[in-house]
């Protein structure tokens, strides 16, 4: 009798824990039409880890670089680890679980974050919770998604963040019970691949009209706490073998300022790392702010973005010796099926906002 009763307390706490395992996946958002960069962090694991390089950073990586274009023109295997407003902690973390699946040749990191200090009562509408769930919700658990959630939990009152609230989702989404839409339950067990490779494409044209102006600063200098990260990073790409490569991608804003791009061309320096800063090379690129931009500028889109992974690639291949794959039977089946998607999409969209003008 007594192992009967056991066997049915083990058999209704397990249908319970499944009960609220099915109940958590409902409430938690999906991501797959509104707020698309959300899901992109989670899709990375979908991925076979052979990667030639892999992108590290904001939305200034994964909607500025084409992985196919590079594929398509070089034969360089890539993978965009971006996602809303990542801070340089995030970034570290990010590239840190990297190398637990896959070793790159070169690791790319685009360096405006080094421009956000501390998460901490910092009251900064470009640091909050929903941006740290974007990048932390869709990591896996490990050592490196705690300490990430450790670096960039927010003490704001307001918005006060607690590591309780990241092991169970179920406790910080069980309100959003009234704010559920049949994109919820379309995608309540199995969601939608949204992004190539990382890259979020988009078709989209809003041309520069005016100049994006911001204040001057009192400070120009990164904090100690942003070069500790970036000084962890150049450590950890020396430790595995692996080029890490600085880049400011061309977003016309927020404004990346002179004497921030000077500190960051005195830090390649020091530590014989490459630095790119794409701002002085539109010309080179090709960039047309009257066509290559959905925003304003602050964004490319898919042309755009084609533009400057052409430009790119030929300095991945030529200056940091990323060998030309495509000649991998494997590869190229595997790359021939991404690239179908990728044109399918860009002809589908293309087609939906034709219609729409």
């Amino acid at each position: 009798m007594k192992k009967k009763s056991i066997a049915i307390f083990a058999a209704a706490l397990a249908i319970g824990l499944v009960l609220l395992w099915l109940l958590q996946m409902l409430l938690v958002p999906k991501y797959m039409t509104d707020v698309r960069e959300g899901a992109l962090i989670a899709e990375y694991y979908e991925e076979e880890p052979n990667h030639d390089v892999v992108f590290i950073g904001d939305c200034e990586v994964y909607e500025n670089f084409s992985p196919i274009t590079l594929w398509e023109e070089y034969g360089i295997t890539s993978y965009i680890r971006g996602s809303a407003q990542q801070l340089i902690w995030q970034s570290y973390y990010l590239m840190e679980e990297t190398f637990k699946y896959e070793t790159p040749d070169v690791i790319v990191f685009n360096v405006l974050s080094m421009k956000y200090d501390t998460p901490k009562s910092t009251g900064s509408s470009s640091q909050r919770e929903a941006y740290n769930r974007m990048t932390l919700d869709g990591m896996r658990w490990s050592d490196s998604k705690v300490n990430s959630i450790l670096a960039s939990m927010t003490q704001e009152e307001r918005e006060k963040e607690a590591m309780w609230m990241y092991l169970f989702p179920l406790l910080r989404y069980h309100d959003r019970w009234s704010e559920l839409t049949a994109e919820d339950f379309r995608y309540w067990l199995k969601r939608d691949t949204v992004s190539h490779n990382g890259y979020l494409m988009q078709v989209g044209v809003k041309p520069l009209e005016d100049e994006h102006v911001e204040r001057p600063l009192v400070d120009y200098e990164f904090a100690p706490s942003c070069y500790e990260y970036l000084d962890r990073m150049v450590e950890l790409c020396k430790a595995h073998g692996t080029q890490l490569v600085l880049i400011k991608a061309p977003s016309l804003s927020p404004v990346w300022w002179d004497e921030w791009d000077q500190q960051m061309v005195a830090y390649a320096e020091e530590n014989d790392l490459l630095y790119i800063n794409f701002l002085n090379h539109q010309e080179e690129i090709g960039i047309d702010w009257n066509t290559d931009t959905y925003d304003t500028g602050l964004h490319l889109n898919v042309y755009g973005a084609e533009k400057l992974s052409s430009y790119f690639g030929r300095i991945l291949s030529e200056e940091c010796g990323v060998a030309d794959r495509r000649s991998d039977a494997g590869l190229s089946a595997l790359w021939a099926e991404k690239t179908a998607a990728y044109d399918a999409q860009k002809a589908e969209l293309e087609a939906a906002y034709a219609a729409q003008k």
